[in-house]
């Protein structure tokens, strides 16, 4: 049976990148409105060389059943030598699960903070509980077979984070977690640089969260976090907080299906821009959409998983007015729902984005022995067919393994090429250039 996400999910706060800029008017507490940024773990305006840098944009929770909000707080200072140092010294890398090899995977990193050399066996147990919870949601437990997940060991010198249970609770952590940052309680602040320095330590890392050694309701996401590590950016969260996971559906909404917020504030007026380039969000009424062939046209009038009919609905993107989203509450507006159809679309496309729907290990460039076996692997719900020169094999149709012999290749020296074409055919994906391009792969040996 899936897991149906929670409504008071919004008292978790496990966030990741946001693809879309919330005007500064609208930062809310702690942003723009003068509220006291005095950094007690150490980033930014303690350090003159953070200053000279950006401030960090963040999506923040601040009570059940309330959407999120916005609002930047002072950038990490760059990394001393000794804190290099100790970094280069720890950071144990644990595979937690192993779906394949990481360059045809989605990798999940997860980083522990507040954790002492003592606990990171509690750590451990906190990361496979956090993923099986994430991994029992649509669309990931449809394609839970596309993710690896790793935990990277930070040992803190004392257990828990800043923050917690009040302010003036300070904690010796190795990533300097702590609640109340920039004054809003609620908003665990990480110093991202020490993030991205132990991120580093993973192979591949596609998805970056850290777990604070917490039971207190928060977290952050990091908007505009550019990690030479290759990921879109960090997300904090409680690791014993009840529904901390299902928020992380609702940040990955972002990061990977690259679906803009459909919730808006009060104040945020009417929209007046061009058309938004988010696959969620639009200018065009049902009819106009319909009519242009534009946007989630195709699901218009279908039952969609977070209840109701796909249409057009008034409000997203932070505006009340001048902007529809596809349907009247789904998970990117309230984290009680599900993805909406286009957004599973989206979540979808996403993952294949890092996971082809077929690999292999078998080179294809160079000319393949007729008793040579071609090894191979899908993705998902992937359906794998072989082709001799064109003309399909149907005796070795779902089969991983073959020998150019067996399917039929002749031994009378001229070249024949060997195909194997894999296509995902969920009826979650509607868009043909999203199966064309994502849900379809070709892989081809001369022999």
């Amino acid at each position: 049976m899936r897991r149906r996400i929670s409504a008071v999910a919004l008292a978790a706060g496990l966030a990741a990148v946001v693809a879309v800029t919330a005007p500064a008017a609208q930062a809310g507490p702690g942003g723009t409105d003068g509220t006291d940024r005095t950094d007690r773990a150490g980033r930014a305006d303690t350090s003159a060389l953070a200053q000279d840098q950006d401030p960090e944009r963040v999506e923040y929770f601040s009570g059940p059943g309330a959407h999120p909000r916005h609002t930047t707080v002072p950038a990490s200072a760059p990394l001393s030598a000794k804190q290099k140092a100790t970094i280069a010294d720890d950071g144990d890398v644990v595979p937690v699960v192993q779906a394949g090899p990481s360059d045809v995977k989605l990798d999940v990193v997860f980083i522990g903070d507040g954790y002492t050399a003592a606990q990171q066996g509690d750590f451990h147990t906190d990361v496979r509980a956090k993923w099986s919870e994430m991994a029992a949601v649509e669309p990931y437990a449809s394609y839970e077979d596309l993710f690896n997940v790793w935990a990277v060991d930070a040992h803190s010198r004392q257990s828990g984070v800043s923050g917690d249970p009040t302010s003036d609770v300070r904690k010796d952590t190795a990533l300097g977690s702590e609640f109340h940052c920039d004054g809003i309680e609620r908003l665990l602040c990480v110093d991202t640089n020490k993030v991205e320095a132990y991120a580093s330590k993973a192979a591949d890392p596609d998805l970056v969260v850290v777990l604070g050694n917490s039971a207190k309701y928060g977290g952050a996401g990091y908007f505009d976090i550019t990690s030479p590590s290759g990921y879109d950016g960090i997300a904090t969260a409680s690791s014993d907080h009840a529904d901390s996971d299902q928020v992380a559906v609702h940040e990955t909404g972002h990061s990977l299906g690259k679906l803009a917020d459909e919730y808006w504030y009060d104040d945020g007026g009417t929209y007046t821009g061009p058309e938004p380039g988010d696959l969620n969000l639009t200018k065009l009424s049902a009819a106009e959409m319909s009519a242009q062939k534009a946007k989630w046209y195709r699901w218009l009038g279908q039952p969609s998983p977070d209840g109701g009919t796909v249409g057009a609905y008034e409000g997203g993107g932070y505006h009340p007015r001048g902007l529809n989203r596809p349907t009247s509450d789904s998970i990117m507006r309230t984290l009680g729902r599900e993805f909406n159809l286009p957004g599973r679309e989206a979540m979808i496309a996403g993952f294949h984005r890092h996971a082809p729907v077929l690999s292999s290990t078998t080179p294809t460039d160079r000319r393949l022995r007729r008793t040579e076996r071609v090894r191979v692997e899908t993705s998902g719900r992937a359906q794998l067919r072989w082709y001799v020169d064109g003309r399909e094999v149907r005796r070795a149709r779902g089969e991983s393994a073959v020998t150019p012999r067996a399917l039929g290749v002749p031994a009378d020296g001229r070249p024949h090429t060997l195909t194997a074409r894999a296509t995902d055919p969920t009826d979650a994906v509607r868009d043909p250039k999203l199966r064309a391009e994502l849900l379809t792969g070709s892989l081809s040996w001369h022999c």
